[in-house]
């Protein structure tokens, strides 16, 4: 009996729960149904944010373009009216069924634009579980401390929402995160962008260990990846593209095991990736593009069966590309950029998924399998620049899905084989190749194709243009093809847009809607044709074109590249090309006869990058227009009859680079210098052939920022216009002109040869140490040598022969290790001639006309006899080990005039006189400094214009 109470209690205790249970589900489900009154407080928190900012559409200008929002912008905050009483029943709000608390705002795509204030409404909403601001302009304002007061939040986006400022450590509290996104996909530069110190980075890594999702893409981390990673046991998504990440790829990044997508593109992340890397079994997308990773990919990266993306382009790897046979569901293979060896891997025709393979710019050598037939899904397949050879495999082009095709710039041989009628081709380049015989007619009937290159093989035979309608772009320069047009060639090709035809022998010019025409180097005749309207590019250079510039061309006003050089064009040159430099980037008139003055009115604001009006018989000044070019990189007038002072107005470039106004009639003294910034990027100054007077510009030699680099930049060329284009330049070395085809950003040169200027060598040229050429010959300058040009220590052409210079050769020009050609003649120097490296190498034409000179190479011994004559092979350096060889085999290469020549320290030593240089260069070991150098600048392209 007394066990019945207590028995009784539990049973009512349990009824009285069962109640409160079928209560509260009633409730929920009441609530679901009618709609829950929000907190007062929330309400008003939630009305005080929405007045923070203004509904601007460009704000969410990316959610209806990027792919990667998924919806379209919509202005959710329209909705929130300030007279409702329920703020639950507002877009993007969400409450709790049975508390009425705002457990979820979602104004992502919301338009909206404004200053998040760090004191924001949005922290009274202490309940919010999920936050999404994403793609709205906030302005650059700074994430908030008191985010970390969200206790409850599982879900955080404020991606693509214009945040900037460091990411606060508060960020690190909220441990039930279970998703963070604080990505940003379009760069606004780096302070501009949000910033993850790396202490908060650790910390955050250790703290939000409930993290499944952790999207960083484009935060600044500039750091390593700590190896705190692998605390993240339950990640499945993690993007940190365009992070700087730097250091090596932790091991650790192999414990994530649930991960399946991981993305560190476009990083600095260095040394091998890790074989932990084969743990991550259930990843479906891996990408490490766009770093700096070498060594061999790890073969366990095939454990990795799940795996549908592989990206490890533009990296630094190495060896052959391991087998991944069993990745049978990879749809998406990318390896393009490295320095992969070996053959085509026969595997990838296992893999029946692929959608996309690229594997072009690598070392493979091999011809391409002929069993192709089971890649049934392929839609993309490029392999241009290797080494691939033999024949083309007809299986290729019969697979029914390939839309894609880029096999240019191989060894391929053979014939082109027929194609399967009606594939969906939309590209096809087999440009640079040895393919032989005629253009198959199935290719001409594609009924999808829009791009075809076949420049540059020994293709012959006739296309017939008319059953190319479709084609926007067309590329068969120099090949033997021939073209048949039909009787009105406007309607043939209606679609062209880009045209390249250089080499091809072509005689008449067609079509009107072009984009970019090409006809270089063929042998067009007569009057110059007027381009298409919408043409921006267009190349008729090297051509035999004669006559004036028709006034008509002022109508193709769409032109941002015109060059014209190489021809035979003559008279005056039209006002309205001034006109066009709002648009036009690039203007080349070069080696023509035009003559009078320059007439060119350049427009404010003006466009252009590069004027060379050099070779023909322009007359007057310089056009003070000029100075409105603030773009302007280059600007070559060389070689006309053109009769001004010193355009020192032209110091207020700041762009300009390289400029030449030699064989000119400019006179008068280099005196005026209005700036401390004067010519600040200017790398190449050739005033040679003039009248100019007075003292050698000093100040200018001390405001020359360009030349005092010290270390060695990134070796690129000046800007290659478009991809079409590329700056020239003609310099004179040993009385010999010269031509560099392209012009590389680390020569530097000043040539004031053969001018009338007095006076000393100032000491401040000294501080061009990264000075390639100095010629001030043929002059009237007196004193010393300064030592000062023991500094130069980039230099590789010395000439200051024909002046009145007096004492001796410093000594410290001995210390010159890239110095190849020396010119110190017809002056009065006395002395011993220094001896050791490179001065051993100088043959007596160096110093002729010097008659108090003494020692090797001169017959003419030191009266005391301590100069002695060096034996034939150079001494090795003290660092001996520290060195490479250098053999004859390499430096004999193109040792005739009119070649190309593709190391620019040897071309300078070829203009000496006999070869001697290289003998003694061949019997001899560089320093690792020099041939670094040596190496790097084989990327010269110099061609002899003798």
């Amino acid at each position: 009996m007394g066990a019945l109470p207590w028995l009784f209690q539990f049973l009512l205790c349990f009824l009285q729960y069962q109640v409160a249970a079928s209560s509260s589900s009633a409730l929920a489900s009441f609530a679901s149904s009618a709609h829950p009154l929000c907190c007062r407080d929330q309400r008003s928190a939630l009305l005080q944010f929405k007045r923070m900012f203004t509904i601007n559409i460009s704000a969410s200008s990316e959610c209806d373009d990027h792919y990667r929002s998924g919806i379209p912008s919509f202005p959710k905050t329209l909705s929130w009216d300030e007279n409702a009483t329920d703020c639950c029943d507002w877009d993007g709000v969400m409450c709790d069924g049975l508390t009425g608390h705002v457990v979820g705002l979602d104004l992502s795509c919301s338009q909206l634009h404004g200053k998040i204030h760090p004191n924001s409404s949005l922290s009274k909403l202490s309940h919010l579980q999920r936050l999404n601001l994403a793609y709205n302009d906030f302005n650059s304002s700074r994430i908030s401390y008191a985010f970390g007061s969200f206790a409850s939040l599982t879900h955080l986006n404020l991606s693509n929402s214009a945040l900037s400022g460091t990411i606060p450590s508060e960020i690190c509290h909220m441990s039930k995160l279970v998703s963070l996104d604080l990505s940003l996909y379009r760069y606004l530069g780096d302070y501009s962008r949000l910033r993850l110190e790396h202490l908060h980075f650790k910390v955050l890594l250790k703290n939000l260990t409930q993290l499944q999702e952790l999207a960083l893409h484009g935060v600044n981390i500039s750091s390593s990846l700590p190896d705190s990673i692998g605390y993240l046991k339950s990640l499945k998504f993690l993007d940190l593209t365009s992070t700087t990440l730097s250091g090596k790829l932790p091991y650790s990044i192999g414990y994530l095991k649930a991960l399946n997508y991981l993305s560190v593109g476009d990083c600095e992340l260095r040394g091998s990736i890790p074989k932990s890397l084969g743990n991550l079994t259930q990843i479906r997308v891996l990408a490490l593009a766009e770093n700096g990773f070498t060594g061999e990919v790890p073969s366990t990266l095939s454990n990795l069966k799940q795996l549908t993306l592989l990206d490890l382009s533009a990296n630094n790897f190495q060896g052959s590309i391991p087998v991944l046979a069993e990745l049978t569901k990879m749809e998406d293979l990318a390896l393009e950029d490295n320095n992969f060896i070996g053959g085509f891997p026969l595997w990838v025709a296992n893999l029946k998924a692929l959608v996309f393979l690229s594997m072009y710019r690598n070392q493979l050598a091999s011809p391409i399998p002929f069993n192709l037939s089971g890649l049934q899904n392929l839609q993309y397949f490029y392999l241009s620049s290797n080494s691939l050879s033999g024949v083309l495999p007809p299986s290729l082009f019969s697979l029914p899905s390939l839309q894609y095709l880029d096999l240019s710039s191989n060894k391929l041989t053979g014939q082109i084989p027929e194609f399967q009628h009606h594939l969906p081709f939309y590209s096809i380049d087999l440009s640079d190749n040895k393919l032989r015989g005629p253009i198959p007619q199935s290719i001409l009937t594609l009924p999808n194709l829009d791009m075809l290159y076949l420049a540059s093989n020994d293709l012959s035979g006739v296309v017939d243009l008319q059953v190319l309608n479709n084609l926007e772009e067309l590329s068969i320069s120099n090949t033997n093809l021939s073209m048949v047009a039909g009787s009105n060639v406007n309607n043939t090709l209606p679609n062209l847009r880009y045209f390249y035809l250089s080499s091809c022998n072509m005689e008449q010019l067609p079509w009107e809607k072009l984009d970019t025409l090409d006809l270089r180097s063929n042998l067009l005749q007569g009057p110059l044709p007027i381009p298409p309207p919408l043409v921006r590019y267009f190349f008729i250079s090297n051509n035999r074109l004669s006559g004036e510039i028709p006034s008509l061309i002022c109508n193709a006003s769409s032109l941002e590249i015109l060059d014209l050089s190489h021809n035979k064009l003559s008279s005056a040159v039209p006002q309205c090309l001034g006109n066009f430099s709002s648009v036009l980037s690039v203007l080349n008139l070069r080696s023509n006869g035009f003559t009078g003055t320059l007439p060119l009115a350049f427009a404010k604001p003006s466009q252009l990058q590069s004027l060379d009006l050099s070779g023909n018989k322009f007359e007057g000044p310089l056009p003070r227009s000029l100075a409105y070019c603030t773009s302007l990189e280059v600007l070559n007038v060389g070689n006309n009859k053109i009769n001004d002072t010193f355009p020192y107005w032209l110091e207020t470039l700041t762009e300009l680079q390289v400029l030449v106004i030699r064989s000119n009639r400019f006179h008068g003294p280099i005196n005026t210098v209005t700036s401390k910034f004067s010519f600040p990027r200017l790398r190449i100054i050739d005033l040679s052939y003039n009248g100019f007077t007075g003292y050698l510009p000093r100040r200018y030699f001390e405001y020359f920022q360009a030349m005092k680099n010290s270390t060695m930049p990134n070796i690129q060329y000046t800007s290659d216009r478009a991809g079409y284009y590329h700056d020239s330049v003609i310099l004179t070395m040993k009385g010999n002109e010269i031509e560099l085809v392209r012009i590389l950003t680390i020569f530097t040169t000043i040539d004031l040869s053969s001018n009338n200027f007095s006076g000393e060598i100032p000491s401040a040229i000294g501080k061009l140490n990264a000075l390639t050429l100095l010629n001030f010959s043929h002059n009237s300058l007196t004193g010393h040598i300064p030592e000062s040009l023991g500094d130069l220590t980039s230099l590789e052409s010395l000439d200051i022969s024909s002046n009145r210079l007096t004492r001796r050769i410093p000594s410290q020009l001995t210390t010159l290790t890239f110095l190849a050609v020396l010119n110190l003649s017809w002056n009065c120097l006395h002395g011993p001639i220094p001896n050791g490296r490179q001065f051993n190498t100088f043959e007596n034409g160096s110093y002729a006309r010097n008659l108090g000179l003494c020692g090797f190479p001169l017959s003419k011994e030191c009266e005391d006899n301590r100069t002695k004559v060096p034996p034939p092979v150079l001494q090795h350096e003290e660092d001996d080990s520290d060195f490479d060889g250098f053999t004859w085999k390499i430096v004999v290469i193109g040792y005739r005039c009119g070649m190309t020549l593709g190391l620019f320290p040897g071309s300078l030593m070829f203009l000496i006189g006999r070869p001697r240089f290289f003998v003694k260069l061949a019997e001899r070991k560089l320093p690792k400094k020099a041939q670094a150098r040596m190496e790097a600048l084989s990327l010269y392209e110099i061609s002899f214009g003798i």
